[in-house]
């Protein structure tokens, strides 16, 4: 099951099955479950108008490959800006919330343009892809990673943090207009920022997650991104950071906060 059809089996169904190829370890990757639900609440929206402004969401409990329901319900529809909330239920008990504001443009006599550059990096035809770890869990064979600063995951490392290149893997996905809904699941196949000072291959999840969605998508799936994460603090078996991520023509598409759960 592609992406396409798993979103159209949401927009047709309140329960899905969860496609194969997505485990990270022995639960779902968060940012399928983030997709789903954003495909969710774009649907519950329904407004055309009104684009994402920001999304949050908390990961309450470890998804199974197994069937999911999803519920969602628009908490406060105003003149100008939207917002729901969405649920993922497994086992009759609530996995994953989130939370999504959608908004139309209003005129404003405030500007200010000081959002993060986006860094100069080899074109990525100039450096390696990523290869596919044995160990490392499944869901990054969906992806295409290439690293540009930092070091791999679990490799001693005595700084954290890193940047790259990402994009959908071409031999897994066919290429189309890429969705918020792909993006939530894009932006979240990057490893925490600490992972490279693991010294042996250890468990880390995202606990919460909030995304600031700032230049409209004009991209396709098979088009590259630039990603870049700092970790802001990490101490007693959590971490906490935030990254950004532009397009290849430098434009800031969206800005994340992470708080991980270490469990090394």
């Amino acid at each position: 099951m592609s992406l396409r059809q798993l979103f159209t089996a949401i927009e047709q169904d309140e329960w899905v099955n969860i496609p194969p190829g997505w485990l990270q370890g022995r639960t779902i990757y968060g940012g399928l479950v983030a997709g789903m639900m954003m495909q969710k609440a774009l649907l519950a929206v329904a407004d055309a108008e009104k684009q994402l402004l920001s999304t949050s969401v908390t990961f309450v409990g470890p998804v199974q490959m197994a069937p999911v329901r999803l519920s969602a319900e628009i908490l406060r529809q105003g003149k100008s800006v939207t917002t729901v909330e969405v649920r993922l239920w497994q086992d009759d008990a609530v996995q994953s919330i989130l939370i999504a504001s959608f908004g139309t443009h209003r005129q404003s006599a405030i500007s200010v343009q000081q959002e993060r550059l986006a860094p100069e990096f080899p074109m990525p035809e100039q450096l390696t892809i990523a290869q596919h770890h044995p160990l490392a869990p499944e869901c990054f064979g969906q992806m295409d990673l290439v690293w540009v600063d930092g070091q791999y995951p679990c490799s001693g490392s005595v700084k954290p943090d890193f940047s790259g290149w990402m994009r959908f893997n071409p031999d897994r996905h066919d290429n189309r207009d890429m969705s918020i809904a792909d993006l939530m699941v894009a932006f979240d196949i990057w490893p925490p920022g600490v992972l490279p000072m693991f010294k042996a291959f250890a468990p880390a999840s995202s606990l919460t997650w909030h995304v600031t969605y700032v230049h409209p998508l004009k991209n396709q799936l098979h088009d590259w991104f630039k990603y870049k994460v700092f970790t802001d603090y990490a101490a007693e078996g959590y971490s906490t950071e935030y990254a950004h991520l532009w397009d290849a023509e430098n434009r800031l598409i969206a800005i994340s906060r992470q708080t991980v759960t270490v469990f090394a």
